[in-house]
């Protein structure tokens, strides 16, 4: 059993630390200073958003706005577009699952 207290964690703003990577998820924390944003965006991989401290606005492509907190939860599809504003200093906790999705670069090179 791997363990971690994300609220503790040393993780700097624009300095996202992978916690946990292997071919079945990938686990990654995000410090995300109020007024900031990962801009809209997709990944390969179904997305579990995971508010661990702070206040969130996540968006979806349908214009849906989710105000999130801590211990709120949000999952994106494989390639959902969505936007992650910071309304306050926040801390994220993103689980991306399967590691590497379908489509990504990096199962692209596996492949040539």
């Amino acid at each position: 059993m791997q363990t971690w207290d994300t609220r503790s964690l040393a993780v700097e703003p624009h300095q996202p630390q992978v916690l946990q990577s292997d071919e079945e998820g990938r686990t990654i924390i995000i410090n995300l200073p109020a007024g900031e944003e990962l801009k809209e965006h997709q990944v390969h991989e179904r997305a579990w958003i995971v508010v661990v401290d702070g206040r969130l606005e996540i968006d979806d492509s349908n214009g849906a706005t989710f105000e999130a907190g801590p211990g709120a939860i949000a999952l994106t599809e494989p390639n959902e577009r969505h936007e992650i504003r910071a309304k306050e200093d926040s801390r994220l906790v993103l689980v991306l699952a399967p590691w590497p999705g379908e489509g990504h670069p990096r199962t692209q090179q596996a492949l040539r």
